[in-house]
């Protein structure tokens, strides 16, 4: 009862509407440095996981913020950034964070669905891959555009989409693709996108709706909302930029369905570790 009050709180002072951003749950202090939220298919649990330096659990969580299950990954955590599902369930986690833009190693890690289930360590399948166009490691400080947070899966491919840390390009993102299997593979590059020069601008997480006519790309502010693109020419479609107006460390993001949007953020000295819902208007 408490956080649903708290979450009406939150909303009295800062939504214009009951569609707009509202808190759900205060999250425990497992996931105070939540950086991936994801809904699987044929789960009722909200999937999380923590930044870098934690230990390597995804851990499902229902919206009242309660940790219902917790699954031990025998893979260690470089630096998990975000997690995506398929189709049969199977979650991926992105362990591509890149701040110094000098790795080689890496790599998205697949939790087969029915080992979510496991009261013991799972072993994940790894898909290894490379930029195809850094050369260095690392790249000139004007070339640092090689860090990662955002990626969603879509038929048979996770889209994966970077952050820069460039002075003035800030909101520049580049999207690559990478198959969705086992091995070492090199990302294809298919396009790029510059939302705006400030902090305000980095992407930091991705979605796609489940009838893939949706995609939301998350700043610590904004949703970044394509829509009418074709096949995988999201950035060519409509934008729509969403004023959150309520500026926190958010790093998660997942549909719940087509219209409405799970959101969540890191627990720093300014507030945060919550979990939000977000209903997307017309």
């Amino acid at each position: 009862m408490k956080k649903l009050l708290f979450g009406f709180i939150l909303c009295f002072f800062n939504c214009k509407s009951s569609t707009e951003l509202v808190l759900l749950a205060n999250l425990p202090k497992q996931l105070k440095e939540v950086s991936g939220v994801e809904k699987v298919k044929g789960s009722d649990l909200l999937w999380m996981h923590n930044d870098r330096g934690s230990k390597s659990y995804v851990y499902g969580v229902n919206v009242e913020g309660d940790i219902l299950k917790k699954v031990a990954v025998k893979e260690k955590s470089t630096d998990w950034e975000d997690l995506t599902s398929d189709e049969e369930g199977n979650l991926y986690i992105g362990d591509f964070g890149n701040n110094k833009n000098n790795r080689k190693n890496l790599v998205i890690l697949k939790i087969k669905n029915e080992d979510l289930l496991s009261e013991k360590k799972v072993k994940a399948e790894k898909i290894e891959f490379n930029y195809p166009d850094q050369y260095e490691f690392p790249p000139k400080k004007e070339n640092f555009f090689f860090d990662a947070e955002a990626f969603f899966y879509m038929d048979g491919y996770l889209y994966l989409f970077t952050k820069s840390d460039v002075v003035g390009q800030f909101g520049k993102t580049k999207m690559y693709k990478i198959p969705s299997t086992k091995g070492s593979h090199e990302a294809e590059f298919v396009s790029e996108f510059n939302a705006g020069t400030t902090r305000d601008y980095r992407i930091t997480s991705a979605s796609i709706s489940p009838n893939k006519k949706k995609v939301a790309l998350l700043t610590h502010n904004k949703i970044l909302l394509f829509t009418n693109f074709s096949s995988d020419n999201f950035f060519k479609g409509d934008l729509k930029q969403i004023d959150l107006k309520h500026t926190s460390q958010k790093e998660g993001i997942t549909f719940e369905n087509n219209e409405t949007l799970y959101l969540t953020d890191e627990k720093n000295k300014e507030g945060g570790g919550n979990l939000y819902i977000y209903t997307l208007k017309d």
